[in-house]
């Protein structure tokens, strides 16, 4: 992990002194699940703008969590950014968050897209699609992720594995829509039509169906956004043989997750973690981390990125993502008794 300014200096403070006040006016200490390069453009321009530092922390999303949790009421952290809503939820649950009240937020991010209760925000769309070989499949041979299960599609399709945090989300708004039982049976069956034992990421998957091993991937499309950009000539040839398929959309419509904040329980620059929140969803904002994370605004009347452009409208499912965290330990049961590694 790199930090913009070291926080080890304020996390000693803390623990010296469980009951300090706010550490200073003019800065806020942010955990981030984001890679440096994909948010510290935005937090500079914050910095800017604002004159508030913004100190920051990287890394893997579990064990951000875990730091949060076990550093308790000493932690310097003021704000978490991290990925998919069964994580928000996960640390609404371990009581690293607290509730917020905003005008500006609760404007700004439909309903669908944050907490019920205020303690998470949205910041960005990811949509998980279906994606599928240009050369070998017809996209009118493809429906929806329900299809996924049909006999048809035996030793065609490939998928990560069942403890991606994407998939659990995937099958909870499945559980949402038709139930544990009903999803149980759709699981056995995707997992009875696999190409081969679920292994790497989105990535992996997008390249085994350029490579033939399989004619579907299920992933999101920013992973093949990347690819398209890639600097890898390998990565750009293989994401050029595959298309985007907007599963459910005579239905619910496509399952769609977030990145996402929550101000930490213990924040001592609250206020500072808010204004870094709203700042977030400003439209200037939007359009500049939709373009670094080729993800979809949580704006409605923002620009598109010329990539998510081509890929065409599509119609989302409209659950609130809350379900995805409260529906999570359903779908890990139910992934496990399917067989789904």
């Amino acid at each position: 992990m790199k930090p913009i300014r070291t926080l080890l200096a304020l996390t000693a403070l803390a623990l010296a002194t469980p009951s300090l006040p706010a550490l200073a006016a003019n800065e806020v200490n942010l955990y981030s699940a984001r890679k440096e390069e994909l948010i510290k453009p935005l937090l500079d321009r914050f910095t800017a703008e604002t004159g508030i530092t913004v100190n920051l922390v990287t890394g893997k999303a579990d064990a951000l969590l875990k730091r949060l949790d076990s550093e308790g009421r000493n932690t310097p952290a003021d704000l978490l950014l991290t990925t998919d809503a069964g994580r928000l939820y996960r640390a609404y649950k371990a009581g690293v968050l607290q509730p917020v009240r905003s005008k500006t937020l609760e404007s700004a991010i439909p309903p669908t897209y944050r907490d019920p209760e205020g303690y998470w925000f949205g910041v960005s769309i990811r949509a998980r699609v279906l994606m599928y070989a240009k050369d070998r499949l017809d996209p009118a041979t493809l429906s929806s992720y329900e299809d996924l299960a049909d006999s048809r599609w035996q030793k065609r399709i490939c998928i990560r594995s069942s403890g991606n945090i994407y998939n659990q989300s995937l099958v909870a708004s499945l559980i949402v829509a038709h139930g544990e039982a009903e999803t149980e049976t759709w699981a056995k069956g995707l997992v009875a039509n696999l190409a081969r034992p679920p292994r790497g990421g989105d990535r992996d998957q997008i390249k085994a169906v350029a490579a033939g091993q399989c004619d579907v991937a299920v992933a999101n499309t920013y992973y093949l956004g990347t690819m398209l950009g890639s600097a890898d000539p390998a990565q750009r040839e293989a994401a050029a043989k595959i298309a985007v398929y907007w599963p459910n959309q005579v239905g619910r419509g496509t399952h769609v997750n977030i990145s996402g904040a929550g101000v930490t329980r213990y924040a001592r620059n609250l206020t500072n973690a808010v204004r870094l929140l709203e700042f977030m969803v400003t439209k200037e904002s939007q359009r500049w981390y939709a373009d670094a994370n080729l993800e979809y605004p949580v704006l409605a009347d923002v620009p598109l990125n010329a990539t998510l452009e081509a890929w065409g409208p599509f119609k989302a499912d409209s659950i609130n993502l809350a379900e995805l965290g409260r529906n999570n330990a359903a779908a890990v049961r139910l992934m496990d008794r399917a067989g789904w590694k």
